[in-house]
């Protein structure tokens, strides 16, 4: 299956999440959820999922297609939604969580692994960085939906679009399954994980902060936007799942022309233009609850660092870790990848709701992950001198050495130019 089928299969798997994803808390804010039992619910889920991406990555270590956790993920999903389209209690609604939460899980570490297994010529980097749009594209496109939905009264509406996409993404893996990893030949010796996590290590610090930030921008912001700031008037549903939509929406625009830009740069280059779009989104979110003539139009102005800050992050993190890692054991590699998303998913929003629930507005949230994103700046440096350490011992090394240091970080292109 060539690379633009995977991002077809992923373009149409967030189209469905996209609406359940983000207006997920607006639909139980309607129930008289409280903000804490609502982000409890994505917190679960996120607890779930770190289940699912060991189990996905252990799969795929396996010598498995890449289609055999899509799959389980797909039915799990379908018990979620069920579930969260008729749930009106706390009872279902956790079940609905939980069950996607594993869903989310199985999925991520067997979709990112199809992309180096398919990119081909293109090269993972560039592969990541396309099929990092179709995900932004298909989940801008969701939560539109969602939003024209929750307009006019309908917005339980995101769990049957998710049904069928669902059902759509089961019949292309049916007709066109992913290819399985070539990681398990005989040939090839295992490692130790004392050799092969360590180098991961700074990459999944700076990804736990950058993480947060997709978190709370499906759990707290929605809650933000419609309870209200310090000064800022509350929002109807329709109008704060719009500007959720504008937000994802910049993120379509801009996820190829800045994952193609940083795809021939090192890594620490998109890694800290990241971090600084989150500090700078962030504070112009907290600043939004201060200034009531014009914290609409902060909020607005915000999506654009954040927007940014997301489409330097998601394809960079996921090159590194490719090439950061044997290919014996890159599915397990992709699941610790994928846990940082279910650990800030977890952490984030129970932070989050305590603290809206608590002040009874964002400017806490906002200060905080303004805050971790700055020190997160810091880890990014110390990667810039391990990267700069070992591009030395790759080019001073003897040929064939087996080092196993890869040519991770600084890329050098086919000219000799460092990238």
């Amino acid at each position: 299956m060539p690379l633009r089928e995977v991002a077809l299969i992923r373009l149409i798997a967030s189209f469905g999440a996209g609406g359940v994803l983000y207006l997920t808390p607006l639909v139980f804010h309607l129930e008289a959820f409280t903000a804490t039992s609502v982000t409890e619910g994505l917190a679960l889920a996120a607890l779930a999922g770190t289940l699912g991406r060991f189990v996905s990555g252990a799969l795929l270590d396996r010598g498995l297609r890449c289609s055999v956790p899509v799959l389980l993920a797909a039915l799990a999903a379908v018990g979620g939604d069920l579930n969260l389209v008729a749930a009106n209690s706390p009872g279902p609604y956790v079940v609905g969580q939980l069950l996607l939460g594993i869903a989310m899980g199985l999925y991520w570490p067997a979709m990112e692994l199809a992309v180096p297994l398919t990119a081909g010529e293109l090269g993972s980097a560039r592969g990541f960085a396309l099929v990092r749009t179709g995900d932004a594209l298909g989940i801008a496109s969701g939560a539109l939906l969602g939003a024209l939905l929750a307009s006019v009264g309908l917005l339980r509406g995101i769990y049957v679009v998710d049904l069928v996409c669902l059902v759509t993404v089961v019949a292309l893996l049916l007709w066109r399954p992913l290819p399985g990893s070539p990681s398990r030949e005989p040939s090839v010796p295992a490692q130790p994980w004392q050799q092969w996590v360590p180098p991961l290590v700074p990459v999944l610090l700076v990804s736990l902060v950058a993480t947060a930030v997709p978190a709370l921008m499906q759990s707290a912001l929605p809650l933000d936007l419609v309870r209200g700031g310090l000064q800022r008037a509350p929002m109807a549903e329709g109008l704060g799942a719009l500007l959720i939509g504008l937000q994802l929406g910049l993120l379509v625009l801009l996820q190829w022309p800045v994952g193609r830009w940083l795809a021939d740069r090192p890594v620490t280059v998109g890694l800290g233009l990241s971090l600084v779009c989150f500090v700078v989104g962030s504070l112009l979110l907290a600043l939004s609850s201060f200034i009531p003539s014009a914290g609409l139009a902060m909020v607005v102005l915000a999506q654009l660092p954040l927007a940014l800050g997301e489409a330097a992050f998601l394809p960079t993190a996921t090159e590194a870790i490719v090439e950061l890692s044997p290919p014996q054991h890159q599915g397990l590699a992709m699941a610790l990848f994928s846990q940082c998303f279910a650990l800030s998913g977890l952490a984030a929003p129970l932070l989050a709701g305590r603290l809206l629930d608590g002040q009874g507005h964002g400017v806490g949230v906002w200060t905080l992950m303004a805050a971790a994103a700055g020190l997160a700046l810091l880890v990014v440096q110390r990667i810039d001198r391990i990267q700069r350490r070992n591009l030395l011992g790759v080019l001073s090394g003897p040929a064939g050495s087996g080092s196993g240091v890869p040519k991770i970080l600084y890329r050098i292109n086919p000219k000799g130019r460092r990238g």
